[in-house]
């Protein structure tokens, strides 16, 4: 008897739902024409500002991890590059030896730097460019 009930109310449900899409209008109204590019257009310059917006974040990164010394395995030792669209940013580095591990911070302006750079460093921020 339930399963009954189900299947009327079901067939209920899906004929109202019929009635209601035949009474929607299937294309907006002339004036709602007119009113799509001018809306189009909004949301193209409010899309513009944003991507000049996030042009500064900091979102190119790249990690490479290596060994640094011959007696020392498990690639402990890594260079990460952050860098935003013009490049400028920080590649850091940290060098894992035995005894000890060291830090290092290097800026990073158009892509380049005035220290100098190990290879793994240069590794780091070509793949953060790509």
């Amino acid at each position: 008897m339930l399963d009954l009930v189900a299947v009327v109310l079901a067939a209920v449900a899906l004929a109202a739902a019929g009635l209601a899409l035949r009474r929607t209008p299937s294309r907006p109204a002339a004036d709602g024409v007119d009113a799509l590019p001018e809306d189009v257009h909004g949301l193209r310059q409010e899309v513009a500002a944003l991507k000049a917006e996030n042009a500064d974040a900091l979102r190119h990164l790249s990690v490479v991890r290596y060994d640094a010394f011959g007696d020392v395995g498990g690639h402990l030792s890594w260079s990460l590059a952050v860098l935003d669209d013009a490049g400028h940013g920080v590649v850091l580095t940290s060098i894992h030896g035995r005894s000890e591990a060291r830090t290092y911070a290097k800026s990073i302006s158009s892509w380049s730097c005035e220290q100098q750079l190990s290879p793994e460093e240069e590794e780091a921020i070509e793949h953060a460019r790509a």
